[in-house]
Parts: structure tokens; C-alpha cells; sequence
């Protein structure tokens, strides 16, 4: 049967762990008939007992949790899970990573899988999309993330996606073992939050098909903050723009 892999992020994610499981069962329930569904936790070096937590809470469905002893950021988070893969993941397979915080909307994932099936290889929940939006939150963040949106494309010019940052995104497993073949069983290098659009551009360099579903982004479903920062996110950034030349 064809695999379906959940992979999130966790960083001192314990209030978020009930919700969160919850998430996976029911994509387990709603999926379990057509895809063999296993989840994956890369927990990175929290300090708040969530990998604990969570082999706990999940001990009823098929989680495996890895865990880093220090915090590395969610790049060296998303480079395990892959690392993980590498081994088990077929061409036919499909990696769905999410956010640890809840603001990922599982009921995408049936629109996601759907428009895979049509032949893209990556889909990418867009916020940027009409139909999309950001709520909850104040209007000078929205209005920062879509001028740090625009500014990165620019940067790096990737034209034709509206979202290049948000970790909600559906894989099929022929292009995550084409980047692994190109860039090794981690695929990723950057170990912040630019490591998303790290992850664009070696797709785009890879001629992988990319589209996109809106999706509303509520940040009331987050128990406590974002753990992004602005100013080292912005620094990665510019440091993907040097690195860009080796990934062509």
C-alpha cells in the first residue's frame, strides 16, 4: 500500500501535543483506508518534556519520535526526518510535513493529496492565495510576512509561487529522492526557517511541478508564540542568496 508519512517539527511544543495528536488520528481515520499512515516527530532538544509527552499521548497510533539533544533549529529538524526516510520512502510514496503548533489545516490535506494526483509533485498550502488569508493576529504582522514574502522572491527570483515559507506541504516521494540523489540523504543545509525556501529553490533547480491550495491561517489554534525570529530568519535569507549558485 502506498505510504503517507505526517513529519512535524516539535520545539517545547507540550501545550500543543493534545491538539496536535488529535490532528494525526484524524488523518489516520480518514486516510487509514487508502494509504498506509505512519507519523513522524522530530523533537528539537526541547526543554519541556515534549518528546516524552508525546510517545506518551501517541502510544495508540504508528509515531515514531526522534529526538535532537540540542535545539538546531527546524531545518536540522526537517533534515532528520528525511535522513530518516531515505531508506523506506518509494517513488509512488508521499511526505506531508506540518507545523508542530496547530496553524496546519488537515482538512486541506484531501484538496492536497487530490491535486498530487494530478500529477504535481510538491503542493503547497498558500495563505498568499485567493481563498487564502491570515487571522488572528495584527495587521502589522500580516502586513510584514507578505512584504518578507515578496522581498525573499525577489531576492531569490522565484517567480510563479505566491508561499515559499510555510512548512504545510505535500511531497511525492520521486522528487525528495530526486533532491536526495542531487543533495544527499538531508537534502537541506540551512538549519532555520529559511531552510523552507531552501527547499523551493532545489525544487525548482530540480524541475519538480509545484502548485498551490489557499489555505487560512489562524493563529488562535497556536497555544503560546511563533518561535520564528525575525532578524535571524532575514540573515538566513541572504545567506541562501550566496548558496543558491551551488544548488543550480
Amino acid at each position: 500500500m502506498t505510504a503517507l508519512v505526517v513529519v512535524a517539527p516539535v520545539y517545547d511544543e507540550a501545550p500543543n501535543l493534545p491538539r496536535l495528536l488529535d490532528g494525526f488520528r484524524s488523518l489516520a481515520a480518514e486516510h487509514g483506508a487508502d494509504f498506509d499512515v505512519s507519523f513522524l516527530l522530530v523533537d528539537d532538544g526541547s526543554g519541556d518534556g515534549t518528546a516524552d509527552l508525546a510517545r506518551s499521548l501517541g502510544s495508540d497510533l504508528p509515531l515514531t519520535v526522534i529526538s535532537h539533544e540540542r535545539n538546531r533549529g527546524p531545518g536540522a529538524a526537517f533534515a532528520t526526518a528525511f535522513e530518516h526516510l531515505a531508506g523506506s520512502l518509494g517513488p509512488d510514496d508521499f511526505v506531508l510535513t506540518l507545523e508542530g503548533d496547530n496553524t496546519s489545516r488537515h482538512e486541506l490535506v484531501v484538496r492536497m493529496l487530490r491535486r498530487s494526483g494530478e500529477g504535481d509533485d510538491v503542493v503547497l498550502a498558500s495563505p498568499y492565495l485567493y481563498g487564502g488569508g491570515v487571522i488572528h493576529t495584527t495587521p502589522f504582522r500580516v502586513f510584514v510576512s507578505h512584504i518578507a514574502n515578496l522581498l525573499v522572491k525577489e531576492l531569490l527570483g522565484v517567480h510563479g509561487i505566491l508561499t515559499v515559507s510555510s512548512f504545510f506541504r505535500l511531497y511525492r516521494g520521486r522528487i525528495l529522492l530526486r533532491l536526495q540523489e542531487r543533495h544527499g540523504p538531508r537534502i537541506l543545509e540551512r538549519n532555520g526557517f529559511e531552510c523552507m525556501v531552501e527547499m523551493v529553490l532545489k525544487l525548482v533547480y530540480a524541475g519538480a511541478t509545484i502548485s498551490e491550495v489557499p489555505m487560512v491561517l489562524d493563529t488562535s489554534r497556536r497555544a503560546g508564540k511563533s518561535k520564528l525570529k525575525f532578524f535571524r530568519t532575514a540573515r538566513g535569507y541572504l545567506a541562501l542568496a550566496r548558496a543558491r549558485r551551488r544548488w543550480r
